[in-house]
């Protein structure tokens, strides 16, 4: 029986106001929030909302057969929490049903795993705490950012524990194998990997309403059939997209919501059910391994990492950003650790780009700016201002490895507060153990009674006078 494993991703970036070159060490707020707030309620009152109401319809009509998955990044769900509060609660009641999972992912929708695997792990962990504080559970399975993927991020994300990963079905990993098959990683086979379809995802998410794509209109009837008909053996298709697919992408007027509803009816007739990825990975075996020893990810016909990182302006800004990483993690400035999330975020590094996508009408509707050019000047002139203020706290003067140094020794001295401190809670609690012991082993002895002086006296006179009388 073949089953499809529907996952949306959520994600806006804190995008940067006009930073001049003049405004460095005068103004330190980097942000536009007039443009970030107008862009997150219009794609959440056209996309969101109405899609998680559409989802909920869904499951409910379909008796709880209809399942997906979210990703949703810490970034995202800052600005939903300001912004649109009531799409969180709208998410709440999808997961209450318990058709809807969470999946995890980086804070800031970093590319932290290609560079600092400390910040990446960090990173994860926040998220994994906000998703829990939010929606009160825990995500299982992980997503990077942009489904960058490699063999060297699949050993970070096993060891943080994540038994499954969500990736692009990349043809020049695959060759002639199918994505429609769970796999696992071949430099840690426990790690069990779910590959994008582009071709069927990509189906709905670009070309949908697309007049002149020789398979328009698309019904559910037809999608139906044409997952049904894949070869018997094939176990899952994976459909990941954008969850703005809903509503933005793909307008209302386009009728996306009506094919979206009509999706169950047809698959539950065809024999075709929907599950989560945790249901994927604990019902279906992986049939093969496969090693990826350079990034991949979902971005354009290459799928590899050159979207964010193909440039020299992208590459000096990336570097000059993770160069001040160890000095950021060792301050307790509040702000300045937010500012550094929010200047992680891909996108940054994305509307530096100065190749050409296929999809790149898409990957730059919301991009701020006129040029690649013009978008490096502004991040470059904000980041040389946020540099200004962390080296404020720790000086470029100490070089790094003096740095790395100290805080192996901070590092060292906390575990050894750490260590005393619970030898200091232990002896304490045996000496409280000794100190109750002895009280209650005194309490057992039996003590003689008390012998009055005044009675002893009387005796003993008793006692000389019959001795006397005797005598006579």
């Amino acid at each position: 029986m073949k089953t499809i494993c529907f996952y949306f991703q959520i994600h806006q970036p804190f995008r940067l106001k006009r930073y001049r070159f003049f405004d460095i060490g005068n103004d330190h707020y980097y942000y536009d929030d007039f443009n970030n707030e107008e862009i997150m309620h219009r794609i959440a009152q056209r996309s969101y909302i109405p899609a998680n109401y559409t989802l909920l319809e869904m499951i409910k009509n379909s008796n709880g057969k209809f399942k997906a998955a979210f990703s949703i990044s810490g970034i995202a769900l800052e600005q939903l929490e300001i912004y649109v509060p009531e799409f969180i609660d709208s998410m709440k009641e999808l997961i209450k049903t318990g058709c809807v999972e969470m999946l995890s992912e980086t804070y800031a929708h970093s590319l932290a795993s290609l560079k600092d695997p400390e910040e990446f792990a960090n990173q994860i962990k926040a998220h994994d705490d906000k998703i829990e504080t939010l929606f009160g559970v825990r995500p299982k399975v992980f997503r990077n950012t942009e489904l960058i993927y490699s063999d060297d991020i699949a050993s970070m994300v096993s060891a943080l524990g994540f038994k499954g990963c969500i990736t692009e079905g990349a043809k020049h990993i695959l060759g002639w194998k199918s994505p429609n098959y769970l796999y696992n990683s071949t430099v840690v086979p426990k790690l069990k990997l779910l590959l994008k379809n582009s071709k069927v995802s990509d189906d709905i998410t670009f070309r949908f309403s697309n007049y002149d794509w020789s398979e328009y209109p698309l019904t559910a009837d037809k999608f139906m059939r044409w997952i049904h008909d894949t070869p018997e053996e094939e176990q899952i298709i994976n459909l990941f997209m954008n969850y703005e697919t809903l509503g933005e992408l793909q307008p209302r007027e386009s009728g996306i919501f009506e094919f979206m509803r009509a999706l169950p009816r047809f698959a539950e007739g065809m024999g075709i059910t929907f599950s989560t990825p945790s249901e994927v990975i604990s019902k279906l075996k992986p049939v093969g391994s496969l090693s990826m020893p350079y990034p991949i990810s979902w971005a354009d016909e290459e799928r590899d990492t050159s979207a964010w990182l193909g440039n020299v302006l992208q590459n000096e800004a990336f570097e000059k950003l993770y160069s001040v990483a160890e000095r950021v993690r060792l301050c307790d400035d509040r702000r300045l650790k937010q500012d550094w999330n929010y200047l992680q975020t891909s996108d940054h590094f994305y509307y530096m780009c100065t190749k050409h996508f296929s999809d790149g009408a898409v990957h730059s509707h919301y991009s701020p700016y006129e040029t690649p050019y013009e978008a490096f000047t502004n991040y470059m002139n904000v980041l040389s201002d946020f540099i200004v203020r962390v080296e404020a706290q720790y000086p470029a003067s100490i070089e790094n490895e003096e740095l790395n140094s100290l805080i192996t020794t901070i590092r060292n001295q906390a575990s050894e507060i750490e260590l005393l401190q619970k030898e200091l809670k232990s002896a304490k609690a045996e000496k409280k153990a000794a100190a109750l012991a002895k009280k209650t082993a005194q309490a057992k002895i039996p003590t003689k009674p008390k012998t009055d002086n005044t009675d002893k006296k009387v005796q003993e006179k008793k006692t000389s006078s019959s001795s006397k009388k005797t005598k006579k």
